[in-house]
């Protein structure tokens, strides 16, 4: 399970002017503001952001300049993955350490939706084991129990974090990422594909075939 909720994408305006400070071709630029607020290239602006996208990325450095900041709740197990991204990326978490104990243990807290029935009905056993526990260090504040807790914690539990990349980062996970094991990556890469020009500015001409020639499905 994987939620990415509170999508903002910010500074396309100004990537986009210095897009065009190599050639000086600011009189070029027909975007604007619409009446939502929104950015929106202009034919122009949009002709040349396509061209520099696809020139690799020693031409597209306009893009590492639009952020994207998004609420990304995922178990644990997900965000082992995400943390190898560590380049253009900031990540503020809830905190596992210091507030575990605020709150009862049920199972939505943990990532169920591909477990077999058996392993569905262990589970419970684990979480009602942990909301055990966790009443027990309510009581006794034990250094012990606190351990325990984290120790027995599975690696479904969810953690949410607000996280702030680029779109040169997306481009780097999308292709990475797309054909994963994982249903979460999945989810991500089509969230991806909904952020403002993300056809043109991150999936670029890759997005119509993969490495074999083939159509992407």
């Amino acid at each position: 399970m994987i939620r990415l909720e509170r999508t903002s994408v910010m500074n396309l305006e100004n990537a986009m002017r210095g897009a065009r400070n190599p050639m000086n071709s600011w009189s070029r630029m027909d975007s604007a503001y619409d009446e939502e607020g929104n950015y929106v290239l202009g034919p122009n602006d949009l002709d040349l952001a396509g061209r520099l996208r696809r020139a690799g990325s020693d031409h597209r450095k306009f893009i590492r300049q639009i952020f994207v900041s998004v609420d990304i709740t995922a178990p644990m197990y997900w965000w082992k993955e995400y943390d190898t991204y560590k380049v253009a990326t900031v990540a503020n978490s809830t905190s596992t350490m210091h507030r575990i104990h605020r709150k009862s243990f049920e199972l939505e807290d943990f990532s169920c939706d591909q477990m077999t029935d058996e392993t569905r009905e262990f589970m419970a056993l684990v979480v009602a084991r942990l909301e055990q526990i966790r009443l027990r260090y309510l009581e006794t504040k034990s250094r012990r129990d606190w351990y325990d807790l984290i120790q027995l914690l599975p690696s479904s539990y969810h953690q949410m974090r607000t996280c702030t990349l680029n779109y040169e980062t997306l481009v780097n996970i999308y292709y990475a990422r797309r054909n994963h094991k994982l249903e979460e990556w999945h989810v991500f890469c089509d969230w991806v594909r909904t952020l403002p020009y993300a056809r043109e500015l991150i999936l670029g001409e890759q997005e119509d075939f993969d490495s074999s020639g083939g159509p992407l499905p």
